[in-house]
């Protein structure tokens, strides 16, 4: 039950970390962002009639699996660290 505690525990910090990160680097862009003004003036396009949405559609399911999938990963990697340990200590 430990073993599944930590594995729990990483994929949380892992998951965390990883959304973290990509918000840090998307203020980053958008604090550092400068429009060029003077050369938009030079490309005019004409506008498009119509709209269309392109993007892709993410289901809960995948949210799901990859916080099991990252689990058992560290979960391996857990019970990998604990059998060297084992093997130095002895």
């Amino acid at each position: 039950m430990k073993l599944v505690l930590q594995a729990i525990i990483g994929s949380i910090v892992l998951h965390v970390l990883y959304i973290g990160s990509l918000m840090l680097v998307s203020i980053i862009k958008t604090k550092n962002y400068k429009p060029d003004i003077v050369s938009a003036w030079d490309k005019v396009d004409t506008l498009q009639k119509e709209v269309e949405i392109v993007g892709k559609v993410i289901t809960p399911y995948f949210y799901v699996l990859s916080f099991a999938g990252v689990a058992a990963i560290c979960g391996i990697t857990i019970l990998i660290y604990r059998k060297i340990w084992s093997l130095k200590a002895s």
